[in-house]
């Protein structure tokens, strides 16, 4: 069989360079818009201790966690306030200065202030308000010059319960 080549053997055949950057172009808007970023998985802010804790006196600059109970009436207005079992009536100023009398004024690095922790214990039907004033109180408090003072910075809820 013999075949008929028409024109000469260096013939160049054209591949047309348009439509293939369009296609390339249109592959990345694809994939740039279909594009999740995912946080990273496991990574935690944990101070794991190097040692086991030696036996002895515990350090005097750390307060134990202090539980403030906030129990409520069937309306969810707020029915007593307690800190560590210690009645404090209905008053949020109370609180504040007891806060204050166990935190003291020293303040800066190694401070009791830095070590406090206050555990929130609410009654699950106590109206919101009274959480919020319960954080403010705890938290700090402004100084005669303006200043903000900070009294406790780790606060934490423990679950709800139902008022009894």
């Amino acid at each position: 069989m013999k075949v008929r080549h028409s024109g000469g053997e260096g013939e160049k055949v054209e591949v047309p360079m348009t439509p293939m950057i369009d296609i390339v172009f249109q592959l990345l808007v694809f994939f740039i818009m279909t594009f999740k970023i995912v946080s990273q998985e496991g990574d935690f802010n944990i101070k794991m201790p190097l040692a086991a804790p030696s036996e002895g006196l515990p350090d005097p600059n750390k307060l134990p966690p202090m539980k403030v109970r906030m129990q409520a009436m069937s309306s969810g207005a707020l029915a007593q306030i307690s800190l560590n079992d210690k009645v404090m009536g209905t008053s949020f100023k109370s609180l504040h200065d007891e806060i204050h009398q166990v935190i003291g004024d020293d303040r800066g690095p190694g401070s009791v202030q830095e070590t406090a922790e206050i555990e929130l214990d609410c009654d699950y039907n106590l109206r919101y308000e009274y959480v919020i004033q319960a954080v403010t109180a705890v938290s700090g408090y402004l100084d005669g010059n303006g200043n903000i003072v900070k009294l406790v910075e780790k606060i934490k809820f423990s679950p709800p319960r139902p008022a009894p």
